[in-house]
């Protein structure tokens, strides 16, 4: 499942969740129950957007010769 980072305008917090491509949060109460953080003072039914993000290029290919992985161990990173 990809990673994908919401933002709730209401509140000016960004968070960062992990869930199927056909699923789509739109409340900030979803957006928190699904990270496991508090909601706080923010109404549940607060509006989140998803933020457009840039992918990351597996294993350095397709001319990303000076790339060296974003080190959280993910596919991303060169072979040695």
């Amino acid at each position: 499942m990809p990673y994908y980072e919401y933002r709730c305008a209401s509140n000016g917090r960004t968070l960062e969740v992990r869930h199927g491509m056909d699923e789509h949060l739109e409340t900030w109460g979803q957006l928190a129950g699904l990270a496991g953080v508090e909601p706080g003072g923010t109404p549940a039914e607060a509006p989140v957007e998803r933020l457009l993000s840039a992918p990351v290029p597996l294993k350095g290919g397709g001319g990303q010769a000076a790339f060296q992985g974003c080190s959280a161990g993910c596919a991303c990173a060169r072979d040695a």
